[in-house]
């Protein structure tokens, strides 16, 4: 008894606000490895290979990246470094930073989760549209639906539901709320209206 004692005394208890700030790094992390993992695929396949891509992604698309063609290779290239960015992002929403990289992570976390959800809701919304039999898509298209409503939707609502929490757990603690808010509100409305304009116009 005596030793059981002298350990309780020996190992101090964690203050319950330690373990608040702890927990709230994890969505930054989250959305860190979320951009870094789904930075692969695109660097993979701007070299030419399909591998992972020929039963998930759109034959078109498919076809772009096998023939090697220069414009969608450097798109996968540039998607694959703002993707890589965004993991940078993910990592700046951990830890207090100074009032400009602060705005600047809030304003680029509060505009990712917007793009991510709507890009990933599109995708559920789609597919569930398709298997009620609402939506009809092309035979060639139709193996791909599953793959849109049970992987792509869920993997982008993930990311953006991570980068949402962790621009919110970040600017909670911070003495000027009020304009780091604001920041976030700016990005978020600017990404939904660039989301809405690609959606109008059938780009995105």
């Amino acid at each position: 008894m005596s030793i059981m004692r002298s350990l309780e005394h020996a190992v101090p208890p964690v203050p319950p606000r330690a373990v608040r700030v702890h927990l709230s790094k994890w969505p930054g992390y989250v959305a860190a490895a979320w951009g870094f993992l789904f930075a692969v695929p695109s660097f993979v396949w701007a070299t030419g290979s399909t591998f992972g891509a020929r039963s998930t992604v759109a034959p078109s698309l498919v076809k772009l990246a096998r023939d090697g063609v220069p414009w969608f290779l450097a798109v996968l290239v540039v998607t694959g470094f703002l993707k890589l960015f965004g993991a940078l992002v993910g990592i700046g929403l951990t830890r207090p930073r100074g009032p400009r990289i602060s705005r600047l992570t809030v304003f680029c976390g509060g505009g990712a989760a917007v793009l991510l959800m709507w890009h990933g809701g599109l995708f559920v919304v789609h597919g569930v549209l398709v298997e009620a039999g609402a939506v009809s898509v092309e035979p060639d298209l139709a193996a791909l639906t599953d793959w849109y409503l049970y992987l792509w939707g869920p993997w982008f609502i993930v990311g953006g539901l991570a980068f949402a929490g962790a621009t919110a757990l970040h600017v909670r603690p911070c003495g000027d709320r009020r304009r780091l808010r604001l920041y976030g509100a700016v990005g978020a409305f600017g990404a939904l209206v660039l989301s809405l304009a690609s959606t109008a116009t059938g780009i995105g």
